[in-house]
């Protein structure tokens, strides 16, 4: 395992290229002289295998197509920082998701702590400390559709809709290219912080299999994973890569006592279960020498389960139905069961220097929401009726985009250089589904811990999204660079925007770069920001997040979204001081306006009026609740943020003779997030956030992550071990303890998440040329987040803290992986 580095990623990734979906770096140029025959050959295996470290030369020259329009660009030539993560470092990790592998490869990759409810059922990443939101993933160059499982719970994750990269089978993955760049002129809107470009296998041959089984340090959370890819040929002139995951992992219980009850038997602190699986068909085919068409296709399915408070016996006195079902009191399960698939058809080409590519890509993801081991009392008092499981949301979101783009390369009289010329025009449509709980989820008070949708706060959204952007691209002197980029977009519900990018590389001499960035872009507020709704009722609380534009929100302030805004520069020099030695520097800042986050927290009885104008049925008793438990906001433009930070990267080759060799490589991120303005509501002056909506987006993501270590190769031995330390977080906790706090929503107490060490081995043996073992750990020594105090936890329950992105909440992880290739 590695830190996969940019540096590292160049000795890494080999000659693997896009060769399929970029519009213009991807295109395959044959010899002049090679036969019809051998093109396509040359199209279905131009992927060679990863390039070793000892290479000087050959892991450089890897070509890449995330941030540039150029054909054949370069590693070693990037313009902007790019992490390259081949499949071998994402196996190395011996995880069974992509998300959880990157989290330990890349120190400017962050995961949540935690999740609650539904949110903790999707898997989402985040880059330099902002919202998932602000992450653009691609796959293969082409926009990839979004969740439509929103992440509705307070946390610095809340509101991401983003796209879930594990509906994506791991075994279809060559690469993944890291952009760290805002890159909304070249993209378009989610570009913020970064690009996650996942490049597919494109193999005409060979089958490869891979088995993880593992467990952690307490004995739960088992996880099964088998992924399987192989490639076959199309006739002489195209091929065709299927690739399928199976994957299953256990809850795990890290809950401390109830302190209602003294027992372990709350399990609110866990991993969700889940159960996935995804198949991808990744096909080429070359129509003549200079036309091929291409497509894609995935599916996946999840059905996962998490924990819900846990419900004492004595809440079921009045209700003898449901306590003969739960003599012992009982422990609701949301449910979640995902339906995601996306299709991609295309056709590209040369034609008199022009490199061109039109494509349709079509996305859907399907949530249905459900309840089990729950109780609806309000059915039991009125007919008797004791269901115990239902049907409480749906959604579903599609997107649909078509994309025409081309480049070429100019040669001007007078001017010493080529420039490279590129543009494109793009029409999205996208929609957003909410849909209504069942009948026995609204009846009366609803389910219990989640109610059903009301009709009121269903319905089918949906906008239009047409763009045109322009990049140029030469030298204006010697080791010189510039790269211009712009772009316009119509959005049909937030209007226009333009973004613009100036990117400059001087290269002062073979072993010594300076690189620079001035950047604008945007993000548009998702259709789930818009219209999501629901209602979340613990035992002694209940939480409404109400939509922007509902009538509870208006009457108390709400205004409509807009965009975010950002600007971002960045700065930074390679160098290469010795043979094997490569750094890379980068300084950055991202300055954020309007950033969208839940605000205007109202409570009591204002809370309670807001969410009866949006229909929502509340528990009868809810007026002898402490008024303070019962809250409501919405999403809104709450601030202005600044985020600075600090990249660098270290590779070291060192070559032991007889005795193999050992890649070294080291990487940090500093980060740092400052709040410089806080929107107030228009009715009340009030600010939107309080203390802990600032935590959120200022300090819940790690002031620092810093990963280093190395491999050492010998026979048919590899041996990695790294470090890996989590900054520090901190967050304002809510006072759950009787005293004149409780519940406050306005003093919280200052918890700090102490920085952390973890560990991370694992040992691989070469039994036969196509038989590997590995045994393995991440986290070896069981580190945990810091303890959150007794008086801060809500029924005791949550002895870690869930709402940031450290270090995870399970301990040691061990597995041993059987890799097989034919």
């Amino acid at each position: 395992m590695s830190c996969g580095a940019e540096a590292l990623a160049q000795t890494t990734a080999g000659n693997a290229t896009d060769s399929v979906n970029h519009p213009a770096a991807n295109k395959y140029q044959p010899a002049k002289a090679a036969k019809p025959a051998a093109r396509s050959k040359a199209l279905r295996t131009r992927q060679s295998a990863p390039v070793t470290a000892g290479d000087a030369d050959g892991g450089s020259e890897a070509i890449v197509v995330t941030g540039t329009r150029e054909i054949g660009k370069k590693a070693r030539d990037a313009i902007a920082p790019l992490d390259i993560i081949s499949h071998k470092q994402i196996a190395a990790t011996g995880q069974g998701t992509l998300r959880d592998a990157l989290a330990l490869l890349l120190p400017s990759l962050t995961t949540p702590t935690a999740g609650f409810d539904a949110g903790a059922m999707t898997d989402t990443i985040s880059l330099r400390g902002l919202n998932p939101n602000e992450t653009l993933v691609l796959v293969d160059g082409k926009r990839r559709h979004n969740t439509a499982n929103i992440y509705s719970n307070p946390g610095p994750q809340q509101g991401s809709t983003a796209s879930d990269i594990d509906m994506i089978p791991m075994s279809a993955i060559d690469h993944v290219e890291v952009l760290r760049d805002g890159a909304s002129a070249q993209y378009g809107s989610d570009a913020v912080a970064g690009v996650v470009n996942i490049i597919l296998k494109k193999q005409a041959r060979g089958f490869h299999a891979q088995n993880i089984t593992g467990i952690t340090s307490e004995g739960d959370g088992f996880q099964q994973g088998v992924y399987l890819d192989g490639g076959a040929s199309l006739g002489s002139r195209g091929f065709v890569h299927v690739s399928g995951d199976f994957v299953h992992q256990d809850h795990t219980y890290r809950s401390a006592a109830d302190n209602r009850t003294g027992t372990y038997q709350n399990n609110i602190l866990s991993q969700p279960e889940q159960t996935r699986e995804s198949v991808a068909v990744n096909a080429g085919y070359d129509l003549t020498d200079n036309i091929q068409l291409y497509a894609l296709g995935t599916y996946a399915h999840r059905h996962a389960e998490s924990y819900q408070n846990y419900r004492l016996a004595s809440s079921l006195n009045a209700y003898p139905g449901y306590q003969a079902i739960y003599p012992w009191g009982y422990s609701p399960v949301e449910t979640l069961n995902e339906n995601d698939f996306e299709l991609k058809a295309g056709v590209k080409g040369d034609f008199r220097g022009w490199h061109w590519d039109v494509s349709s890509v079509y996305g859907r993801d399907y949530d249905d929401i459900g309840l089990i081991n729950s109780v609806n009392l309000s059915i039991n008092k009125a007919t008797g009726r004791t269901p115990t499981s239902f049907d409480v949301q749906g959604f579903n979101n599609q997107q649909w985009t078509n994309d025409f783009d081309f480049s070429r390369k100019f040669e001007f009289s007078g001017w010493p250089h080529s420039v490279n010329f590129a543009g494109g025009a793009s029409y999205r449509y996208e929609g957003y589904s909410v849909g209504t709980g069942s009948p026995d989820s609204l009846y009366g008070n609803g389910s219990d811990a989640l109610a059903g949708t009301n009709p009121g706060n269903a319905g089918n959204y949906s906008r239009d999204v047409a763009a045109g952007y322009l990049d140029i691209s030469t030298y204006l002197a010697k080791g010189l660079q510039l790269d211009l980029a712009g772009r316009y977009e119509h959005y049909t519900d937030v209007g226009n925007t333009q973004n613009g990018k100036v990117s400059l590389r001087y290269d002062i001499t073979r072993r010594i770069a300076l690189r620079g960035t001035i950047s604008n872009g945007f993000h548009a507020p998702t259709l789930a920001q818009k219209y999501y709704s629901a209602l979340n009722i613990s035992p002694t609380a209940a939480r409404g997040l109400i939509g922007a534009g509902s009538p509870g929100a208006l009457a108390n302030g709400s205004s409509g979204l807009k965009p975010e805004r950002s600007t971002n520069a960045e700065g930074g020099f390679i160098v290469e001081p010795i043979r094997n030695l490569h750094v890379t520097t980068d300084i950055y800042q991202i300055n954020m306006r309007d950033r969208i986050m839940p605000g205007g927290n109202i409570s009591g009885a204002t809370a309670i009026k807001a969410m009866q104008l949006n229909g929502f049925a509340l528990p009868s008793d809810i007026s002898t609740w402490n008024q303070s438990a019962i809250t409501a906001n919405w999403f809104g433009n709450v601030a202005s943020t600044r985020t600075q930070g600090l990249d660098i990267t270290v590779t070291y080759l060192t070559k032991l003779g007889a005795f193999g060799r050992i890649d070294w490589d080291a990487a940090i991120n500093l980060n740092r997030t400052r709040l410089s303005h806080q929107a107030t509501n228009p009715l009340t002056g009030a600010p939107l956030l309080n203390a802990a909506s600032i935590a959120y987006l200022t300090t819940a993501y790690p002031r620092s992550k810093i990963i280093f270590g190395g491999n050492w190769t010998h026979a048919k031995w590899i041996i990695g071990l790294h470090e890996i330390r989590w900054g520090q977080t901190t967050n304002q906790l809510t006072y759950y303890a009787p005293g004149p706090y409780q519940f406050s929503t306005t003093h919280f107490l200052e918890y700090q998440n102490k920085p952390k060490w973890t560990t991370n081995l694992d040992v691989s043996y070469r039994i036969t040329p196509r038989w590997t073992a590995t045994i393995g750990g991440n986290n070896i020594f069981s580190a945990y987040p810091t303890r959150v105090p007794d008086g801060n936890r809500y029924l005791g329950a949550p002895q870690y803290y869930m709402s940031t992105s450290q270090l995870g909440i399970n301990g040691g992880y061990y597995y041993f992986r059987v890799n097989y290739d034919l």
